[in-house]
This record gives structure tokens, sequence and C-alpha cells, in this order.
């Protein structure tokens, strides 16, 4: 009798079997009564944001962005902030969908789905901002996307604003393809647990009629892979593109090289951050310890550490172009960001991006979930003001001095970014409730992984045919 692979290796503890698996998992849908008290108040906390941004919205299409502080030259300012830091949110998602997907790195396997879930509303709140920013979307819009050539013009193609139209639509779509794809086969066996006739019936058109057969199986692992593939470059190039639009212009403290993996690094960062400040009070209030493992919360603290060092990298380099090129210019931004009007900005990213993630070096920091919770929310608010120092900052500093003028945000730039964390809340708590949260097939493979070549697992007639069979993944199938 061959010996079972150890617990360490699968990331998965317990005594589970593939009936267990489902139950753990599909509970939280099946089971409203779960869904308690705290679930309830994030909700309603969520929807109340998501009203507040409602509200706004309507109150700037019917005023224009002069309710917002923007002024000249500050023309972007918290619209194009929040952009960019939503947009670097939705990075954590596919990185850990597609490339580790594609790297055979198992332990994503209870991650990915609650990660994917939050690219996808991530970038959905991103995308209002480009749609808003200017005042107009109706006449803006006009200008964005190709139309038949009826007047002679076309959009400027040149310009890394009109990339962006592209990269980021490219990158919604084939994420929440990705996404949908990696359900089928649990909302088949979340179908043939329900016993409530609604349910039965949604998930029963969600599984697109999966039976969990041998030719299932093959097809969806070639679309799984085919997905990965084209996923694994988005996640390299919207940020990149996205840092175009600052790296070709001639803004101070925006001209450099190092914009693009720079921002790249940042998004990964900054989306791993926001993983855990929403997957580790999961984990506690459903009782996901079996199946989101400490060693998950460490490779992804590691990962935290690793892409933080290239920020702060980052940092250092800015401020070696400015002393190195001696740039008058150059060496005016830097001043003001050490002892300007908005230098507590930067010497708080510097604390938060710098050296706060540091902690993570220390073992014992990575298996304190406090620690690890509260270092991640510092991260995130790091890396909102990493784009509040490279975006407003370095506008109200141009080479027209007389020009300069400071900005300040209105209570309406304030109402607009709680209102989208606010939604973004919202449908985090939808999909708690009526998704699920854990890979169900993916995690019955880590089952398997466990008792390859022992007795203890016998597949039931039964789990056979709740369609999510159970099947190993790729060449263990």
């Amino acid at each position: 009798m061959a010996k079972a692979v150890p617990l360490n290796d699968v990331l998965i503890t317990g005594d589970y079997n593939y009936e267990q698996v489902e139950e753990a998992i599909g509970r939280l849908i099946l089971q409203p009564k779960l869904h308690k008290t705290a679930w309830w108040l994030f909700l309603l906390g969520g929807l109340g944001g998501a009203g507040m941004m409602a509200v706004s919205i309507c109150w700037l299409l019917y005023q224009g962005i002069g309710i917002w502080g923007n002024n000249v030259p500050v023309a972007w300012a918290f619209d194009i902030v929040n952009f960019v830091w939503w947009i670097g949110i939705g990075h954590a998602g596919t990185l850990i969908s597609a490339i580790l997907l594609l790297l055979k790195q198992q332990w994503r396997n209870s991650i990915n789905r609650f990660a994917e879930a939050m690219t996808i509303f991530a970038v959905m709140c991103a995308g209002l901002y480009p749609l808003l920013h200017t005042g107009r979307p109706w006449v803006a819009l006009f200008w964005l996307f190709p139309y038949p050539n009826i007047m002679g013009m076309m959009p400027q193609f040149r310009s890394a604003l009109e990339w962006d139209v592209f990269a980021v639509s490219t990158y919604f779509t084939i994420s929440l393809v990705f996404w949908f794809m990696g359900l089928i086969p649990d909302f088949a066996s979340l179908r043939d647990r329900a016993t409530n006739k609604l349910g039965k019936i949604a998930y029963g058109i969600l599984s697109l009629g999966w039976r969990g057969s041998n030719q299932h199986w093959h097809r969806y692992e070639q679309a799984n892979l085919l997905l990965a593939g084209l996923s694994t470059p988005l996640v390299l190039s919207v940020h990149t593109i996205v840092s175009y639009d600052f790296a070709i212009s001639q803004v101070p403290g925006w001209n450099v090289t190092v914009f693009p993996p720079y921002f790249v690094a940042g998004a990964v960062f900054a989306g791993f951050a926001m993983v855990m400040n929403f997957l580790i009070p999961v984990r506690a209030y459903y009782g996901l310890k079996d199946l989101v493992t400490m060693r998950h919360i460490d490779w992804m603290c590691k990962v935290l550490l690793a892409t933080g060092l290239i920020v702060f990298y980052g940092y250092i380099l800015e401020v070696f172009y400015a002393l190195y090129s001696g740039n008058v210019y150059e060496m005016r931004l830097l001043d003001q960001r050490l002892h300007g009007y908005y230098a507590w900005s930067y010497w708080a990213l510097i604390f938060c991006n710098g050296i706060v993630p540091q902690l993570f070096w220390i073992p014992r920091m990575r298996k304190n979930l406090v620690v690890v919770w509260l270092v991640s929310l510092v991260v995130g608010v790091g890396m909102w003001l990493e784009r509040f120092v490279i975006i407003p900052l370095s506008l109200t500093n141009n080479y027209l001095p007389s020009s300069n003028k400071p900005y300040y945000p209105t209570f309406w730039d304030f109402a607009m970014f709680f209102g989208t964390i606010g939604f973004f809340t919202m449908l985090m708590m939808l999909f708690l409730r009526f998704l699920p949260a854990i890979n169900i097939f993916e995690m019955k493979d880590l089952v398997h992984r466990i008792h390859r070549g022992t007795s203890k697992i016998e597949p039931t007639v039964a789990n056979q045919n709740q369609g999510a069979e159970p099947v190993a993944v790729g060449a263990d199938r």
C-alpha cells in the first residue's frame, strides 16, 4: 500500500473525504443561517456605500467635475488615483489563477476563487473612473471606442489613454470568462446538493449541463489552460499600459522607464494585501481553517514581502533619478516630496510600504493573523498614498511655477471613493452568499493527493453523480 502524501505538501489539514469537502464549502451557500450578524452588517454597510456612490455619480453627471477638487494644473486627482489603485487590487486574482496555475503551484487552490472574485469587482470599480472623470461620458465615449469612420476621424491610437480602454476592457472580459469557467464544475455540485427548487434551477442553468464526464473534464482543462495563457500576459500588460499614461509624458517625476515594472509589482503588492484583508476574517468567521491553512497565509506574506521590496526599490530609484540627473524640475519635485505641504503623504507611504512589510522577515509575525491583517491593511493604505504622491503631487509642480496650485479634495471626492469601497464590499458579501468562495473540485484534488494509493477514501456513486467527480486535475487524473 502506497504511503499517503504528507499534509504539509498538499495544503489541507483535517480528515476530509469528497463529501465533507463539498459540505464544508457548499454549506456557506446552501445554509443561509450561517450568514449571521457580521455578514448582514457588512452587507448593509456595503449597500450604504453603493448608495452614496450612486448619489455621487448622479450629482457629478448633473453638475460636472467642478464638484471635485480638480483644478489647473491638477486635472487628474482622486479620479485617476482611485482608478490606478483599484486596477492594482485586481491584479492578485489573475496572478493567482493564471500564472500560478501555469507554474503548477498547488498552494493557489484554496485562495484562487476568492482572489478572482476580487479581480472582477475591483475592475468594475476601476472602470467607473475613466468614464466619469470627463464629467460628460456620453461625449467622451464617442472618442474612445472605434466606430464607423463617418466623420473622417478616429480615436487617437498613439495615446496611452486609448490603450487603457482596450487593455482594461480585455482584462475584464478574459478575467470574467476565466472566473466563470472555473465555477462550472462547482455550480454542478451545488445543483445536485441544493434542496431549494429555485436554487436547483439557477445552478442548473449556470452549470451548462455539466455531468463530470471525461469529455467534459478534457474540454474544461483545455479551455482553462488556454484562458490561463491569455491571462498571463494581461497581468503584466494592463498595469504596464496604465503606467504608460505617466511614463510617456513629460511631467517631472513621471517620464522614467522604471514605471512599468514598478507599477506591476505595486499592483501585485496591493492586490495580495487586499486578498488577505478579506480572506483572514472570512476564514475565521466561517471556520475554513482546514481549507485555508497557515501555509497559504505564509506564502502570501512572502509574496507581499518580495513585491514590497521591489516597490521600495522603485522609491529609491525615484530619489536617485532626481539627484543624478540634476534637473531643476526633478530636484524641485523631490524637495516638495520631502519638505513640502504634501510631505506627510510621502513619508507615510515610505512607512506603510517600505518599513512595515519588513515585519514579514520574521516567521513568528507571518503566523500571527492579527499582525498579518494589520500589515495588509497598512499596505493597502500605503499603495493608495503612493498613487496620491505620484499624481496630484507631481502635477502641482510643473514647468511654469506661476501656475502651480495646491490640490484639495472635496466632499464629493471622498464620497465617490468610499462609495466604491462600499460597492466592492457589497459585491464581496453577495459573492460569499451565493457562490462558492473556495474551489470545490480543486480541493477534492488535494484530498485525492493526500490519500492517493490508500483505501482511506473511496469515491461513492453519489459523489460521482454530483457533477464533481473525485478526479485529480491534469496528469494525475
